[in-house]
């Protein structure tokens, strides 16, 4: 049956994760500090292994980290036991003033990610966000950002809801709520992990995936752009697929072809689709 009440008008925000979205490409701020933290307990982590769970908040991320199986088995050769919720306290401990110290390292913004959020300004978009950072992090990473020119309109940090963080809509609809948005089939969210995704999803907005500047490919730019075209197919076909089956509506290679996007979903609304 035709939705009478399906919402045809024009988008009125997008909603930005942070790392490996808008700053800091291939996301090397939270894994390189996360394999820090790791370290200081005697548990050598890969890069890999930390961009596992990429996306949830940094607790969560944690915890998940410790359950992977060869993590795990390295916990428990080490302490003689598997790791237990006040480790991950003590971890989190450990991790957070490393993060604050460094995030700013690694932030500077993805190759044309401030003239995309100025192009998407102009054309009458309001600018939200949310991150995997709690808020003692974003403090530290924002006036940063301001300086690069990354100012959105309302950013929510993982441990700012009471209700929690991805893969729940809770921060994606804060977002709503504060910009004043209308119906959340006017939003889209962008993010680079496969919890970003689901959270926008969860939240009923339109969701695009970012397969090559965040964590799927976790490449800096410059390594990026020394692969030939033949090396570079098949980690993008990889990411891509990825993100694809966490249900992103469009996968783009980064923020700088979002526009483009923008255009493709405003013409399915006016055509009556939703996400």
């Amino acid at each position: 049956m035709l939705n009478t009440h399906a919402y045809t008008g024009p988008l009125q925000a997008v909603i930005f994760d942070w790392a490996g979205t808008v700053l800091d490409f291939g996301s090397f701020a939270p894994t390189q500090v996360l394999v820090a933290a790791f370290a200081q307990c005697g548990i050598a982590i890969t890069l890999s292994e930390a961009r596992v769970p990429m996306g949830l908040a940094k607790w969560d991320h944690i915890k998940a980290v410790g359950r992977l199986a060869s993590v795990a088995a390295r916990w428990q050769a080490q302490y003689g036991r598997e790791m237990n919720d006040a480790d991950v306290d003590h971890l989190y401990a450990l991790f957070m003033p490393l993060q604050i110290a460094h995030v700013g390292e690694f932030s500077q913004p993805i190759t044309g990610a401030i003239n995309t959020i100025k192009q998407l300004r102009e054309h009458g978009l309001k600018i939200g966000s949310c991150t995997g950072y709690p808020r003692a992090v974003m403090n530290a990473l924002q006036p940063i950002a301001t300086q690069y020119g990354f100012t959105p309109d309302y950013t929510v940090a993982a441990d700012d809801l009471k209700a929690g963080a991805r893969p729940g809509p809770w921060m994606a609809l804060a977002n709503v709520i504060e910009l004043g948005i209308s119906h959340v089939a006017a939003c889209v969210k962008v993010d680079d992990t496969v919890p970003g995704i689901a959270e926008g999803l969860n939240a009923g907005m339109w969701t695009v995936g970012l397969a090559i500047s965040g964590n799927e490919v976790g490449l800096t730019e410059n390594d990026w752009l020394a692969l030939t075209p033949s090396e570079q197919a098949p980690l993008r076909e990889q990411a891509t697929a990825k993100l694809s089956a966490a249900g992103a509506h469009f996968v783009i290679d980064s923020i700088a072809d979002l526009p483009r996007v923008i255009t493709q979903i405003e013409y399915a609304l006016a055509q009556g689709q939703r996400p």
